[in-house]
């Protein structure tokens, strides 16, 4: 088991939903995001997503967009991700991070290393956006036999003959993107998405998280009634872009989870 299908046995042990918390590698500079990170799981965080800064991000909205600009202009590689992992890695054991991402950056730094050091630096899981499941000897089934879960998304244009194929190899969780379109374009509603978490649910064991257009406490809160997981990203990172403390960041972080949790 990864540190992932742990923290989701954990959490139906104790009939919780999960927080999951995205932040971009880098953003708005390598220390910042570091200091950030590592007050994630006090604030409530139960599973981290990093996100991998790439120039053509095409399934992002405008703040994520900005955020890899951002960070990549602070000078944020792929290797000075995996490096922050490994200090994370040094003070935590136990709270899962997923790299969350594109596939150029991987297949242009190799495919076989990059397993090999986000393995070895403390990752637990892989969402790349731009890989369908037609791909999956590209990057899926190596990823997981090197041990890292291999986390697919779902969406609400994929119809049940579609659905199958997605499910298959997808390990970890499912990523049910709420909203028709980009990230933090619009706001999620948990009467739209709960019969849609029911009919992925009734044809996978695997925990269903939702992201996309949460960006309140009180949205987390209803989103929880009805799926395993909340995703929370671009509210996040947009407090991180208009200029909060890291404090400030991990209080509002703190809200949200509360909001997820209770």
């Amino acid at each position: 088991m990864t540190r992932i299908d742990t923290k989701f046995a954990e959490l139906a042990k104790a009939e919780r939903t999960a927080f999951v918390s995205f932040i971009m590698a880098g953003d708005p500079s390598p220390q910042m995001s570091a200091d950030v990170l590592r007050g994630l799981p006090a604030a409530g965080v139960d599973i981290i997503e990093i996100g991998m800064p790439f120039t053509d991000p095409m399934a992002d909205g405008p703040a994520i967009q900005l955020a890899g600009q951002r960070a990549l202009e602070a000078g944020m590689t792929l290797d000075k991700t995996l490096a922050m992992v490994r200090e994370f890695r040094t003070g935590d054991n136990t709270t899962p991070i997923v790299l969350m991402g594109y596939y150029n950056p991987i297949f242009s730094k190799g495919v076989d290393l990059f397993l090999a050091e986000a393995s070895e630096a403390g990752a637990d899981g892989l969402i790349i956006v731009d890989l369908p499941p037609e791909e999956d000897s590209e990057l899926c089934l190596p990823a997981q036999e090197a041990g890292l879960n291999f986390i697919r998304l779902a969406t609400p244009t994929t119809d049940d003959k579609r659905l199958p194929k997605v499910l298959q190899n997808t390990s970890g969780f499912v990523y049910y993107v709420s909203i028709t379109g980009i990230t933090g374009s619009a706001e999620a509603s948990a009467a739209s998405v709960g019969p849609e978490i029911a009919r992925i649910q009734a044809q996978t064991d695997l925990p269903v998280c939702v992201g996309f257009g949460i960006k309140t406490p009180e949205a987390a809160a209803e989103m929880a009634k009805v799926a395993d997981g909340v995703v929370v990203g671009s509210a996040i990172v947009e407090r991180m872009a208009r200029g909060d403390s890291a404090e400030q960041v991990l209080a509002f972080v703190a809200e949200l989870a509360a909001g997820a949790h209770g």
